[in-house]
């Protein structure tokens, strides 16, 4: 059997067509444009002195906290005040049956009018004694008896003005009144109660609201920090050595009155490491109340030539927070940094960046390492561009 040969390969037009297919490829990849550098928002970062403020966790507490108790026995009779309200200086509270005290009261001006009476005779006696004495019409003793019942009349006297003015202090005590402006707590006691000098004699508390303490806590841990930034020249105190602080409420609220610093505890406590700080803050319109949970700005001190950015400049990685920084070349380049207190919408930046450096604000989510940057100034239009010609809309049938 005779097998026929084809003249030429069968396969030789087929790899001549992909031949040429690989060469429209390269020349298709050779022609791609360069991409184009990304516009974003940069600012050119400066070192600046910037006010220290640090934050606690605080609890208000009454400058002034005074417990109402009873000061003699006796029965309550009423109560003067609405219980939770704010009195003044000498505003009625309670008010005890005073009966027995004004009795009390009598007798005791009767027993100094009696001695008074004994003291007068005693008086007139001396007085005849005495010159008869002088002649040797009476004895020596005679006249020392006279002189003596005279001196003891006048110290019954004395005795019986003494205790008048108990019983006057005791009836004045039947009156319980506040002793200082500030708010009052619930009545401990209702009006019929036996009511007595002791442990059991607490009626209610009135605190004093104007000013306000605030107590807060600062580790061992913070107050090493902030000695190390002092010692390194990074921050430096107050020129007069007050500290200032702020108050913030629980719903962002900012006291307007700020405080100072009037207590600072000599020695760390042993359980919790740390020592108390005691600030007064001015609160005439009585929005503080005792027991609240506060949050404290201490300020005073300043940061030498800090480094601020926006909050929106630093962005949140896997390792932590970056910045993307624009060099020479206007390639951006990835770094790491540490940041410090946050101040409003600006971040205080302790490790990571120089003064003079250049830093994106806006658009670093379309950003990565060696990526060409446009930069623009920060408010400016970032939007890409429109396409370069529009679409044709599809021929209808």
């Amino acid at each position: 059997m005779t097998r026929l040969r084809s003249s030429s390969p069968y396969w030789l037009p087929l790899a001549l067509g992909l031949l040429a297919l690989v060469g429209c490829g390269r020349d298709q990849q050779s022609a791609k444009p360069a991409a184009q550098a990304i516009p974003a928002a940069v600012i050119t970062v400066a070192a600046t002195d910037v006010p220290y403020e640090a934050e606690f966790v605080g609890e208000t507490e009454s400058s002034q906290e005074v417990e109402i108790r009873a000061r003699v026995e006796g029965f309550l009779e009423s109560i003067e005040y609405r219980e939770g309200s704010i009195v003044n200086k000498g505003d009625v509270l309670f008010q005890m049956d005073s009966k027995p005290f004004v009795a009390a009261l009598d007798a005791a001006k009767s027993e100094l009018q009696a001695q008074q009476a004994r003291l007068a005779t005693a008086s007139a006696n001396l007085k005849r004694v005495g010159p008869l004495a002088a002649e040797d019409a009476l004895s020596q003793k005679d006249l020392d008896d006279a002189q003596g019942s005279r001196d003891a009349a006048v110290a019954a006297v004395e005795g019986a003005k003494s205790r008048v003015q108990q019983a006057e202090i005791n009836l004045s005590y039947t009156t319980i009144r506040s002793p200082l402006h500030g708010a009052t707590s619930f009545a401990r006691k209702q009006p019929g109660s036996f009511i007595a000098p002791g442990p059991d004699s607490l009626l209610t508390y009135v605190s004093a609201l104007d000013p306000m303490r605030v107590n807060f806590s600062i580790s061992e841990n913070e107050q090493l920090r902030f000695t190390k930034l002092m010692n390194e020249k990074k921050v430096r105190r107050p020129e007069d050595g007050k500290y200032t602080v702020k108050v913030v409420l629980a719903d962002g609220t900012v006291v307007p009155a700020p405080g100072r610093v009037t207590f600072g505890d000599a020695s760390f406590n042993k359980e919790t490491g740390t020592f108390l700080v005691r600030a007064e803050i001015p609160n005439k319109d009585g929005t503080l109340r005792p027991g609240q949970f506060v949050r404290v700005l201490l300020g005073g001190a300043t940061w030498n030539g800090a480094i601020e950015l926006p909050q929106r400049a630093v962005m949140q990685g896997p390792q932590g927070n970056f910045v993307w920084v624009v060099d020479a070349e206007s390639k951006a380049q990835f770094r790491p940094v540490t940041g410090g207190p946050l101040t409003g919408e600006r971040w205080l930046i302790s490790e990571g960046i120089k003064a003079g450096e250049r830093v994106v604000v806006d658009g670093g989510m379309k950003l990565a390492p060696g990526v060409t940057v446009k930069p623009l100034e920060p408010g400016e239009a970032t939007a890409p561009p429109a396409s370069a010609s529009p679409s044709p809309a599809p021929a209808k049938g």
